[in-house]
């Protein structure tokens, strides 16, 4: 009978446990969370929506216009028709309505140059929502590590001041004997008093990193999993020719290079002919002082052509030639940020995998300390506070450690973000607005 309580008291305890694991956030669950509802992405997804109606407005060009017009009034006239009729000038009501179709034939590539650049346009803002998607879930990724990191250090902290009460319980019983001294149990005191700071400071952290984690999320944080560690490209070189690919704030700086040229060739149209075909046809009565009918019906191929403008025309190309050469030079700023970042990334890396297991060594080292001083605390070679100094050699060793971990952890998300990786290597799918095509 006891056996079986025993295996179903196990077996509910694993159906405890598995639904704990079931219902914990992810790293990956709680970047698409990000992507899904943060306000900056929902800003440049709602921006690049918007362009989609853009390109729509540009295409409109090549297609024909309708125009549908209708007139009525009183009409005075004196003209050849009224004029054999001395002293006499006829005021009729005048009727008038028409419908006329134009055509566009060609208009020196204008509306091509216009249909491009909102093209470009479009793909600039495509890019930016999936490098906005990018940092923010960068974003998102510091804030969950933060509170995985900062709850480990509380549980550090917390160790290390129960190990201190029981200390100072012991010395303290020992001062009230008569056995041990008094500067030992203030001295003890202190060390407990520093250790409560420790935990109190390691529990505001710990609240900051909530209150972060729900600014870039979205959510209060609940029961987070310590995620992989993420592959990192061979060497700097190659991290570097991926983003140099694939990162989309560069790929839309480098749109937006094509948009400033597009503009640059509609402005160069001004100075060509435009041609159009016309198809007409009206119904009106009672022009011109004739009380009749006058109707009417044509097919015309109208052209335009400027042949001065003040100069406006050629100041347009001069401006839009200019507007080339900043967003050339907005790219290539954008180019050396991301390269830097890249390299910043690359050697936190580095750094903190140089510095792991050297932390780590320091860490083991300090724990073998703290139990050598307890063994030689039970022979009377060593005292309290001896084993105090060696709990607080450990605590600060075991912290710097997990730090260590931690810092290398996010440097790795960090360098696929830069890469323009980040969402790939979490698995999130990215958010349609993204996608370089508009919707229809």
């Amino acid at each position: 009978m006891n056996k079986k309580l025993i295996m179903l008291a196990v077996s509910l305890a694993c159906q405890i446990g598995l639904i704990g694991v079931a219902g914990a956030t992810t790293l990956a669950e709680a970047v698409n969370q990000t992507v899904r509802s943060n306000p900056d992405i929902l800003i440049d997804a709602n921006r690049r929506l918007s362009i989609d109606h853009a390109v729509k407005q540009a295409e409109g060009g090549y297609y024909p216009k309708i125009d549908f017009n209708l007139g009525y009034g009183n009409e005075w006239s004196k003209n050849i028709t009224t004029r054999p009729r001395p002293g006499h000038d006829d005021t009729l009501i005048r009727r008038e309505s028409g419908l006329t179709l134009s055509q566009l034939i060609y208009d020196g590539s204008a509306t091509t140059s216009e249909v491009e650049r909102q093209q470009a346009r479009l793909s600039s803002a495509s890019r930016k929502v999936m490098g906005t998607s990018e940092q923010i879930g960068l974003k998102a990724v510091e804030a969950y590590l933060n509170v995985l990191r900062r709850s480990e250090l509380l549980k550090l902290a917390q160790a290390n001041l129960e190990v201190h009460e029981k200390t100072f319980t012991q010395i303290k019983i020992r001062s009230e004997g008569g056995i041990g001294r008094k500067a030992d149990l203030d001295q003890a005191q202190a060390r407990l008093s520093l250790s409560q700071a420790n935990v109190a400071a390691a529990e505001a952290n710990l609240r900051e990193s909530n209150i972060a984690y729900n600014r870039v999320v979205g959510v209060m944080p609940d029961t987070l999993v310590k995620p992989d560690v993420a592959n990192a490209p061979a060497s700097v070189d190659e991290a570097l020719g991926t983003s140099l690919e694939s990162n989309p704030i560069l790929r839309s700086a480098m749109a937006d290079i094509e948009a400033a040229q597009a503009q640059n060739r509609a402005a160069e149209s001004l100075l060509k002919p435009r041609l159009h075909l016309e198809l007409g046809t009206s119904f009106n009565n009672d022009l011109d002082g004739v009380n009749y009918k006058n109707n009417d019906a044509y097919a015309m191929l109208r052209m335009r052509y400027n042949l001065f403008n003040g100069g406006s025309d050629v100041a347009k190309i001069s401006e839009t030639t200019v507007q080339i050469q900043e967003a050339t030079e907005v790219f290539h700023r954008t180019q050396r940020q991301v390269e830097e970042s890249l390299r910043l990334s690359w050697n936190s890396m580095v750094t903190a995998q140089d510095r792991l297991p050297k932390l780590k060594a320091t860490a083991e080292a300090a724990a073998r300390t703290r139990d050598g001083y307890a063994q030689q605390f039970n022979l009377g070679q060593r005292t309290l506070l001896d084993l105090l100094d060696s709990e607080n050699e450990l605590y600060i060793g075991r912290s710097n450690y997990l730090d260590a971990q931690y810092i290398d952890l996010f440097s790795r998300y960090r360098l696929m973000a830069d890469m323009g990786k980040l969402l790939d290597t979490l698995g999130v799918a990215p958010r349609d607005e993204s996608k370089e095509v508009a919707a229809k």
